[in-house]
C-alpha cells in the first residue's frame, strides 16, 4: 500500500513537471520574439496584441504553438506586419519547425542566418516585398520539405545548394525577378511533386536533369526567357499532370516523348518558337483537358487522332501556320470540348463538322483562315455558345438570323468574308440576341436598310451597369477568350473581351436607308462603326443618348443635315469621324468637339466653323462668360469713336475760326507779315495742344 502511495506521489510530480513545460515557454525564445515584433513599423497590430512579456508565449500569443515549452511553429500569415528579417530570432528558435509569414509587408533581404533553423520542414513567405537573393544557406535547411517564396522582388540565382534539399517536395519561387540558368543540380530533388519557376528573368535552356524528378507532378516554367529545345527527358515524369512551358524563346519541334505522359492534363506550349507537326501521338493521352499550342510556327494537317481526347475542354491551336481541312470528326468531340480555337492559320475547305445538341462548346475561334461554304446550320445546337468569330475567312452565305437563338451568345464576328444579301428579322423571331456585347460584319456586300428590329433585341447593349462576368475565370486562368476588333480607327486584339468592349461594326457593306433612331437605345455601346457604306438622312439626335461611346465612325455615307448638338454631350467620345458626307451648318462645339481635328469633318463641303476656323465665328477656346467685360469693352470702344468724332470737329470749326480772325487782322492792320508770324505761332500752339488730347484720351482707353 505504502509502494503504491510512493508511485502515485511520483506520477504527480512528473505530470506536473510536463505540464510545468509545456505551459511555459523559454525565456530566451520569448525574448528573441518579443524583441523582433519591436522592430515592426506599426505598432499596434491588434492581431499581436496578446505578445507581451507578461503573458506565456505559448499559451497566449497569437500564431505561436510550442511542444515541451520550446517554439515549434509561427504562424502569422496575412496579419499586416510591416518590418525585416533582420533582427528575427534565427538562432534562438533551434527548435522552430514550421515559419509562415506569407502575406504580410516583410522588407529588405533574407539574412543568411535562416541557416540555423535547422529543423524547419516548412517556410512560407510568399506576397511579400522580400528583396535581393536568396542565401545560399538555404541549402543547409535538410529537413525542409515546403518552400514558398512566390509573388516578392527576388533576384539574383537560383542557389545550387538547393539540390542538398532531399527532402523537399514543393518549391515554389514564381513570380520573382530570378536570372540566371535553371540549376542542373535541381535533378537531386527525387521527392519533388511542385516546381514552380514561373514568371522571372531565368534563361539557358531546360536542364536534361529536370527528367529525373520522378516524383513531378507539376512543373510551371513559363513566362522567363529560355531557349533551346524541350528535353526529351520530361517524358520519363509520368505522374506529371501540368506541364506549362509557354511564354519563352523554345525551339525546334515537341519531342515524341510528352505522349509518354500518362497521366498529363494540362499541356501549355503557347507564345514559343517551336515547329513541325502536332503529335499523332497526343491522342492517347486520355487525359488531357487543357491543349495550348498557339503563337508558334506549328505546320501540316490537324490529325485526326485530337477526337479521341474525349477529355478535352480546351484546344488552342491559333496563330501558326497548320493547312488543311477541319476534321468532320471535331463536330462528334466529347461534350467536355469548351474552347475551340484555330484562328490565324492557313485552315481551307468547307466546315463540314455536324454540331450535336447538348455541346459544352463556348467559345468558337476560326478568324483568319481560309474557310469556305456557308456558316454551318448545326451550330444553332450549341445552346451555350458564347463567342463565335469566323471573320477574315471566304465563308459565301446570307446573315445567320438563326444565331440570334442561341441564349447566351455574347460575340459574334463575321467580318471580312463574302456575306451578302439584306439583314431581316421574321415577325415570329423574338427575343434575339438578348445577351450580345460584340457584333462584327464589317466588310462584307450586306445590303437593303440597317436591322432597326435586330437592335431593338439586344437587351445586353442597352445596360450601362451590366456586370459581366470574366471568360477567363472559367477554366482557372488557363485561357482567356480574344477577338479582333476595331476601334478608333485601329485593329486590335482584345482579351477578357467580355468585360471590356461593347460594340456594333457594319462598315464596308452596302446598307442604305437611313440609321435607325432606336440605336440611341443601345446606351452601353463602347465603339459604332457605320462607316463606308450609303447611308442617307440626317444624323439621329439620339445618338445623344450613348453616354459610354468611346469611338463614333459615319464617315464615307451620304448623311447630310447638320451635326447633332446632342452629340456634344458624349463625354467618353475619344475618335470622331464623320468626314465624307454631305452634312452642313455649323459644326457643334463645347466638351469633347473641342479636341476633334479637321479630319473628322473633311469632305464635308457645307459645314462651317470650328476646326476651319472659317464661318459660324467658332474657336477652338469656349466663349467667356464674364459680360461686365464684354459690356466694358463695348462702351470704351463706342466711347473712342465718339470721342474721335468730336475732337475732329472742334479741330475744323477752332481752325475757321482762327483763320477768319487772323485773315481780318491782317487787312486791318495793312502788315501781313507781321500777321502772319502769329497766325503760325498760334496755329501751331493749338495743333500741339490738340494731339496732347488725342494721346491722353488713347492712353485712357488703352487702360
Amino acid at each position: 500500500m505504502m509502494m503504491v502511495t510512493k508511485i502515485s506521489s511520483l506520477l504527480q510530480f512528473f505530470t506536473l513537471l510536463y505540464l510545468f513545460t509545456v505551459t511555459f515557454a523559454s525565456t530566451e525564445e520569448t525574448t528573441a520574439l518579443f524583441k523582433w515584433k519591436a522592430t515592426f513599423k506599426i505598432k499596434n497590430n491588434s492581431l499581436l496584441a496578446s505578445w507581451t512579456p507578461s503573458s506565456d508565449a505559448c499559451s497566449d500569443w497569437y500564431g505561436v504553438t510550442c511542444i515541451n515549452g520550446r517554439v515549434n511553429t509561427l504562424n502569422i500569415t496575412n496579419a499586416s506586419i510591416m518590418g525585416t528579417l533582420y533582427a528575427f530570432p534565427f538562432s534562438s528558435l533551434p527548435f522552430l519547425e514550421y515559419l509562415n509569414l506569407s502575406r504580410n509587408n516583410l522588407f529588405g533581404t533574407i539574412p543568411p542566418e535562416i541557416g540555423y533553423l535547422t529543423n524547419l520542414v516548412f517556410l512560407d513567405l510568399h506576397i511579400n516585398h522580400i528583396s535581393g537573393s536568396i542565401p545560399p544557406q538555404i541549402g543547409s535547411l535538410v529537413k525542409l520539405q515546403i518552400i514558398r517564396l512566390f509573388d516578392n522582388h527576388l533576384t539574383g540565382p537560383i542557389p545550387e545548394t538547393i539540390g542538398y534539399l532531399r527532402s523537399l517536395t514543393k518549391l515554389s519561387l514564381g513570380i520573382n525577378s530570378l536570372t540566371g540558368s535553371i540549376p542542373a543540380s535541381l535533378g537531386n530533388l527525387t521527392n519533388l511533386s511542385f516546381l514552380f519557376l514561373h514568371v522571372n528573368h531565368l534563361s539557358g535552356s531546360i536542364p536534361e536533369e529536370i527528367g529525373f524528378l520522378r516524383s513531378l507532378t507539376r512543373l510551371d516554367l513559363r513566362n522567363n526567357f529560355l531557349i533551346g529545345s524541350i528535353p526529351t527527358s520530361l517524358g520519363n515524369l509520368k505522374n506529371l499532370q501540368v506541364l506549362l512551358l509557354n511564354d519563352n524563346n523554345l525551339i525546334e519541334e515537341i519531342p515524341p516523348s510528352i505522349c509518354n505522359l500518362t497521366s498529363l492534363a494540362i499541356l501549355y506550349l503557347s507564345r514559343n518558337n517551336l515547329k513541325g507537326n502536332i503529335l499523332q501521338c497526343l491522342g492517347s493521352i486520355s487525359t488531357l483537358q487543357f491543349v495550348m499550342m498557339s503563337h508558334n510556327n506549328l505546320s501540316g494537317e490537324l490529325p485526326l487522332s485530337i477526337c479521341n481526347l474525349t477529355s478535352l475542354q480546351v484546344l488552342n491551336l491559333g496563330r501558326n501556320n497548320l493547312k488543311g481541312a477541319i476534321p468532320q470528326c471535331f463536330g462528334n468531340m466529347s461534350v467536355h470540348l469548351e474552347i475551340l480555337d484555330m484562328q490565324h492559320n492557313n485552315l481551307s475547305g468547307t466546315f463540314q463538322s455536324t454540331f450535336s445538341i447538348g455541346r459544352a462548346l463556348r467559345s468558337f475561334n476560326l478568324h483568319g483562315n481560309k474557310l469556305e461554304g456557308k456558316i454551318p446550320r448545326s451550330l444553332e445546337n450549341c445552346q451555350r455558345l458564347e463567342v463565335l468569330d469566323l471573320g477574315a475567312n471566304l465563308l459565301n452565305d446570307t446573315f445567320p438570323m438563326w444565331l440570334g437563338t442561341l441564349p447566351e451568345l455574347q460575340v459574334l464576328s463575321l467580318r471580312s468574308n463574302k456575306l451578302h444579301g439584306p439583314i431581316r428579322t421574321s415577325r415570329f423571331m423574338k427575343n434575339l440576341f438578348p445577351k450580345l456585347q460584340i457584333i462584327d460584319l464589317a466588310s462584307n456586300a450586306f445590303t437593303a436598310e440597317l436591322p432597326a428590329n435586330l437592335f431593338q433585341n439586344c437587351e445586353a447593349m442597352k445596360r450601362v451597369d451590366q456586370t459581366v462576368e470574366d471568360s477567363s475565370n472559367k477554366e482557372g486562368g488557363y485561357y482567356q477568350d480574344s477577338v479582333t476588333v476595331v476601334t478608333k480607327g485601329l485593329e486590335l486584339e482584345v482579351h477578357s473581351i467580355l468585360s471590356l468592349y461593347i460594340t456594333i461594326d457594319f462598315s464596308n457593306n452596302r446598307f442604305e436607308g437611313r440609321i435607325p433612331s432606336i440605336m440611341g437605345d443601345l446606351t452601353a455601346l463602347r465603339v459604332l462603326n457605320l462607316s463606308h457604306n450609303g447611308l442617307q438622312g440626317h444624323i439621329p439626335p439620339s445618338l445623344g443618348n450613348l453616354s459610354s461611346v468611346e469611338s463614333l465612325d459615319l464617315s464615307a455615307n451620304h448623311l447630310e443635315g447638320k451635326i447633332p448638338k446632342q452629340l456634344t454631350s458624349l463625354t467618353f467620345l475619344e475618335f470622331l469621324n464623320l468626314s465624307h458626307n454631305q452634312l452642313q451648318g455649323c459644326i457643334p462645339t463645347g466638351r469633347q468637339f473641342d479636341t476633334f481635328e479637321k479630319n473628322s469633318y473633311e469632305g464635308n463641303d457645307k459645314l462651317r466653323g470650328f476646326p476651319s476656323l472659317e464661318g459660324c465665328g467658332n474657336s477652338r477656346f469656349p466663349k467667356t462668360n464674364n459680360t461686365t467685360h464684354e459690356l466694358e469693352q463695348e462702351s470704351d470702344s463706342t466711347f473712342l469713336s465718339e470721342l474721335n468724332w468730336k475732337v475732329v470737329l472742334m479741330g475744323y470749326v477752332c481752325g475757321l475760326i482762327i483763320g477768319f480772325f487772323i485773315a481780318y487782322l491782317m487787312l486791318s492792320a495793312r502788315n501781313p507779315n507781321w500777321l502772319s508770324r502769329i497766325a503760325e505761332e498760334l496755329e501751331y500752339r493749338i495743333l500741339m495742344r490738340r494731339r496732347k488730347k488725342q494721346r491722353g484720351c488713347q492712353r485712357h482707353y488703352r487702360r
